[in-house]
C-alpha cells in the first residue's frame, strides 16, 4: 500500500482521475486505546460499521480483542485477519436473527460462543445449532428507544418489556452466563439515550428475577460531523457506569459496549475530482452508489475541504454533489461548504467516512476508488485529539 504525508499531498502529487480512499490507522489506533483506557467495561468493535481487514488488525494491535459480527461472512473475515492471534480475539454473533447454519458454523467450526437473540424461537435454534451446549453466552436483546439518536434502531429487534419475563428465565436455564443487550440508535447525541434504556434493562431483570451475568449497551457511540457535535464521550460513558453499578445483577458482572463509527470514522476519508459545476451544484466522481450512500440517503453532511496548493480566499458557500452515475438520486444536497471559486479539475477530501462510507460502496455503473493510500496528516476533525488543524477551509471543531 502506498503511503503519503498528506491529503493535499496526494492529490497534488497523483492527480487521480477515480477517487482515492484515504486511511489513517493512527486515528483508528488512538480511538481504540481511548475505549479501552476510559470505557468501564469491554468494548466489542461493530464490524458491520467498516469490515476492513487492515483496520481490524489495528484494533486488536490497540487493544480491542473482541468483535461483534453480524454475519456468518463477518465471522470468517475476522478470523480470517486474526488467524495469526492464536485465539486471542473473541468473536460475539450479535445479530438476533441468523440462519442456523450460520450459528453451528460459528460454534462448531470458528469457536463462537456469544450469540443475542429476542425471541423464544431464537433461542431453540440456538440451542439446536450447538447440539445443546452447555458453554453459551447468551445476550437477549431488548427494545429501547433511539429518541436521542440521529439514526432509529428501534422497530426491527428487540424483545418487547411485557415478553421478556419468559425469554430471560428461558435463556438463564440454556446459557452458561446470561446477557441482557440492547441498542439505542446510530449517533446518540446525549448519555441519556444510555441511561433510559438501563432503566429498561432494571424493569426487565426485576421482573424475571434472574441472575444477569453481562450488561451490553450495545452501539451508538458518536462521532463529530458539521452540525452533529456530541459532548465528551467520558460524558456518555460516566452515565453508563453509574447505571451499571445501581442494577440488581451479579456482583462480577461485566459490562460491554458496541462501538462501531465512534472507532472507525475518522479512519478513511476520500478524494473526489469535480468534473462539472452547474451553479452551487458539483459534479464529483464518488457518490450515492460509492463511499457518500449516507449522504444521499439520509442526508448526512460530512466535513470537506478544497485541496489546492494556494489556498482560496473566497467565501465559504453552501453547494451540493452530484454523484457520476446516470441517476437522479446520486445526488447529496448537503450543504457542503467549499469556497466560491471551486471549479472543474479540484479536489475536495471528505472526511469521516471510516464509518459505514467503505462499507456501503458498490461498483454501480463501473465506478469505485481504485486506490488506498495512507496518510499521516489528522482526520477532519476529531473526537480524541485535543485540537486538529483546520485543513483548507474546512470547518473543524474543537470539544472542550
Amino acid at each position: 500500500m502506498h503511503k503519503h504525508h498528506s491529503a493535499l499531498g496526494v492529490a497534488t502529487a497523483l492527480t487521480p482521475a477515480a477517487p482515492v480512499t484515504l486511511i489513517r490507522p493512527a486515528a483508528a489506533a488512538r480511538a481504540a486505546r481511548f475505549f479501552t483506557e476510559k470505557f468501564p467495561g469491554r468494548s466489542l468493535y461493530a464490524v458491520k460499521a467498516n469490515p476492513s481487514p487492515d483496520l481490524i488488525r489495528t484494533l486488536f494491535a490497540s487493544g480491542i480483542t473482541h468483535f461483534d459480527v453480524a454475519s456468518i461472512a463477518e465471522v470468517r473475515l475476522v478470523a480470517d485477519a486474526l488467524a495469526d492471534a492464536e485465539g486471542q480475539a473473541k468473536l460475539c454473533f450479535m445479530h438476533p436473527v441468523k440462519a442456523e447454519e450460520a450459528i453451528a458454523e460459528a460454534y462448531h467450526v470458528h469457536g463462537v460462543r456469544t450469540f443475542s437473540l429476542d425471541t423464544i424461537d431464537e433461542l431453540e435454534k440456538i440451542m439446536r445449532a450447538c447440539r445443546g451446549a452447555t458453554d453459551l453466552e447468551l445476550c437477549v436483546r431488548l427494545r429501547v428507544s433511539s429518541e436521542h439518536s440521529e439514526l432509529s434502531l428501534a422497530s426491527k429487534f428487540g424483545a418487547e418489556l411485557g415478553e421478556t419475563r419468559e425469554l430471560l428465565m428461558a435463556t438463564r436455564q440454556a446459557a452458561d452466563a446470561l446477557g441482557i443487550c440492547f441498542h439505542v440508535g446510530s449517533q446518540a447525541m446525549s448519555p441519556q439515550a444510555y441511561s433510559d434504556a438501563i432503566e429498561r434493562v432494571r424493569a426487565a431483570i426485576v421482573d424475571a428475577a434472574v441472575t444477569v451475568d453481562i450488561i451490553d449497551v450495545g452501539g451508538g457511540f458518536p462521532s463529530i460531523y458539521p452540525g452533529m457535535e456530541p459532548v465528551a464521550l467520558e460524558n456518555y460513558f460516566d452515565a453508563i457506569h453509574r447505571g451499571f453499578e445501581s442494577l440488581p445483577i451479579s456482583y462480577s458482572a461485566e459490562l460491554w459496549c458496541e462501538p462501531g463509527r465512534a472507532l472507525s470514522a475518522e479512519y478513511s476519508s476520500i478524494i473526489v475530482r469535480v468534473e462539472r459545476r452547474r451553479g452551487t451544484e458539483l459534479y464529483i466522481n464518488d457518490g450515492a452508489y460509492g463511499a457518500l450512500f449516507d449522504a444521499a440517503h439520509i442526508g448526512w453532511r460530512f466535513p470537506v475541504a478544497l485541496l489546492r496548493e494556494e489556498e482560496s480566499e473566497e467565501e465559504l458557500t453552501a453547494f451540493s454533489f452530484y454523484g457520476p452515475t446516470c441517476d437522479d438520486m446520486d445526488h447529496m444536497v448537503g450543504p457542503f461548504m467549499l469556497p466560491a471559486d471551486v471549479k472543474v479539475g479540484d479536489y475536495i477530501e471528505i472526511g469521516m467516512l471510516g464509518a459505514y462510507g467503505a462499507a456501503m460502496r458498490t461498483g454501480f455503473n463501473g465506478f469505485t476508488s481504485e486506490s488506498t493510500i495512507e496518510v499521516s496528516d489528522e482526520p477532519m476533525a476529531s473526537l480524541y485529539a485535543e485540537t486538529v488543524a483546520p485543513r483548507r477551509r474546512a470547518t473543524v471543531i474543537k470539544l472542550g
